[in-house]
């Protein structure tokens, strides 16, 4: 029996609005036209995405959080509303014990830590320490420069049980995973969960990160365009 493959749907949203996340560029971003939802609101593209499979995650990258304009806070009851059995994955940017702590204080939040928000080693040991099981790093990448301190790349031991390798100069881009990563970091998480995020455009590169071993992938281009389909999910995420 083939591994199954967690996929994870993303939504972006900034100033209320969920938008569609292109190359890393944020000040380029614009709000979302998609086939699954008649608006931009975050409450209405994921019920978009709950008609096509009932994922049991949820991304949230919330765009003002991660860039210090203030956390859209509204936003995780409404997906929670649409979504009732998911798992809320939530990237804030994160950079502190008392803002993890903000977070978490959702029962649904998993916290996804970026390191692009990390400022040192010692910040990051003070934020997982606040809840271990339930928290996420991510390990970020733009134009093949690792953001954040190097020590975290690195040294695997600072990992936690999940890990996304995050290539923000692919996402949205239709450019396809960044496989040689992917496979780094596989070789090095030493049993960790390992999830790619940016870059997948249809079932085949599905196929192809699972066969090197990732655990999941985090998806949004691929699924507004149907190039990742309904039947997809259903024969490689297992139910």
């Amino acid at each position: 029996m083939r591994q199954v493959l967690d996929v994870i749907p993303v939504i972006d949203v900034a100033r209320g609005e969920v938008v569609r996340a292109l190359k890393g560029e944020r000040s380029g971003y614009k709000p979302i036209e998609t086939p699954l939802s008649a608006t931009s609101s975050p409450a209405d593209v994921a019920r978009g995405l709950a008609q096509i499979f009932p994922f049991r995650k949820l991304y949230l990258a919330d765009l003002d959080g991660i860039e210090g304009r203030g956390r859209n806070t509204h936003v995780v009851p409404m997906l929670s509303q649409a979504l009732p059995r998911a798992e809320i994955w939530i990237d804030a940017g994160t950079g502190s014990r008392s803002a993890a702590r903000a977070v978490l204080a959702a029962p649904v939040a998993t916290l996804v830590v970026g390191t692009e928000s990390i400022e040192t080693v010692r910040v990051w040991e003070e934020i997982v320490a606040e809840a271990p099981g339930r928290t996420v790093l991510s390990l970020d990448f733009r134009h093949g420069e690792f953001m954040g301190p190097e020590a975290m790349l690195a040294d695997p031991s600072l990992w936690p049980s999940r890990v996304i390798v995050m290539t923000l100069d692919r996402v949205g881009a239709n450019e396809g995973p960044d496989i040689e990563r992917l496979q780094s970091i596989v070789a090095r998480a030493h049993g960790r969960r390992v999830y790619a995020a940016g870059g997948v455009r249809d079932r085949r590169d599905l196929d192809d990160i699972r066969a090197i071993g990732v655990s999941g992938a985090l998806i949004a281009s691929a699924l507004h365009s149907g190039k990742i389909s309904a039947d997809d999910l259903k024969e490689i995420a297992g139910r």
